[in-house]
Order: structure tokens, then sequence, then C-alpha cells
């Protein structure tokens, strides 16, 4: 089992936040979701983040399928205001789950020196694992801020009903240990 490094933040330390797809179209959802205070958290972080001269990385998701709120140039598509990028700040499009696959956001990483992420965002058991777990087989050391992430309810294969809860807990232990360390954001701020 691969150990994560606990993070700090010392002087030599470049450690970045990566929040994930904290758009319009998923604060509209109208699905059962865990976690409500996540974005709030996220925004402690991220302006902690700022007020520390840390990188952040914004990752969007933009879908290929038409009709989708997650469409190019339609309102889910776009930042919720709380957590919107500043111009300094590193913005990832994707358009599958992971968002290593296909994005170039690897070598922005490898050409900053940057080795340490602490990753927010949703959804915990879709897009942040997918992206964690590819995170954790190309080498970053990762936290997942289990606070800062949220999900939604979800039936299994054979049509149960699954809540948001349950499954945001299983993909956090998915992710402990062997692609990094789950957290609180108190831990962090």
């Amino acid at each position: 089992m691969r150990q994560a490094h606990a993070m700090t933040n010392t002087s030599n330390d470049t450690t970045a936040l990566i929040l994930i797809d904290m758009q319009q179209g998923m604060a509209a959802a109208t699905s059962p979701r865990n976690n409500p205070e996540a974005e709030a958290r996220i925004a402690e972080l991220l302006t902690a983040w700022r007020e520390r001269g840390q990188p952040v990385v914004h990752v969007r998701h933009l879908s290929r399928t038409p009709g989708s709120p997650f469409w190019p140039g339609q309102a889910g598509a776009e930042f919720q205001a709380l957590l919107a990028p500043l111009p300094s700040e590193h913005v990832v499009d994707k358009h599958v789950t992971d968002a290593f696959a296909h994005t170039g956001l690897e070598r922005w990483l490898h050409q900053r020196g940057i080795r340490r992420l602490v990753f927010v965002g949703v959804s915990t058991n879709m897009s942040v694992e997918a992206t964690v777990r590819s995170a954790g087989c190309l080498g970053f050391d990762c936290q997942v801020v289990a606070d800062a992430c949220y999900c939604f309810d979800r039936p299994d294969l054979d049509g149960r009903p699954r809540n948001a809860e349950d499954l945001h807990r299983v993909a956090l232990a998915n992710l402990q240990g062997e692609y990094g360390q789950v957290c609180q954001s108190t831990e962090l701020l």
C-alpha cells in the first residue's frame, strides 16, 4: 500500500488546491446530496490558499452531450460565483470524470514542481475519486478533504437506492491509504 506523506505548508513546500466541478450546474442539481456545508468548507480552504500564495487549480467539466447543463456556453457550465477562479489561477477543462485525462494537468503541475495536491469538490464518488486515483498512480502526494466534498444519491447496479452519505464514505475509503490520505478541512486551516 502506498503511503502518502502528511501535508505541511513550509516555505519550501508547494501544495496545490484542486477544486473539482464547482459549477452552477452542480449547485442547481435537485438530487438529494450529503454534506450541505461542503461549499463553505471549500470557500474557507480557497481563501486560505490564496492568502498563503499557494497554487489553485479549478477543474471544470464541459460535457460533450448536447442538452447537458454542463454543455459549453450553458449557465450550468459556469463556475459558482463564490468559488470562481481569479485571473491568476489555473483552469482545467475536462470532458470525462478524470481531470488528468487529456487535459495537460499533469504537465502543468510538473512544470511548476508541484508534487502535493489537496482535492475538494464534487462528486466524491465520480470526478473526485477518478482524479485522485490518477494523481496517486502518477506519484503525487494527495489529500482529499472529506468535509469539502459531496455526492448525490444514486441507485446501485440492481436499482436499489443508495444514499449520498454512504456513497461518499465508500469513495473516501477507496482512496484512503492507496491513493492518498483523507482529512478534514480543520487539519489544513
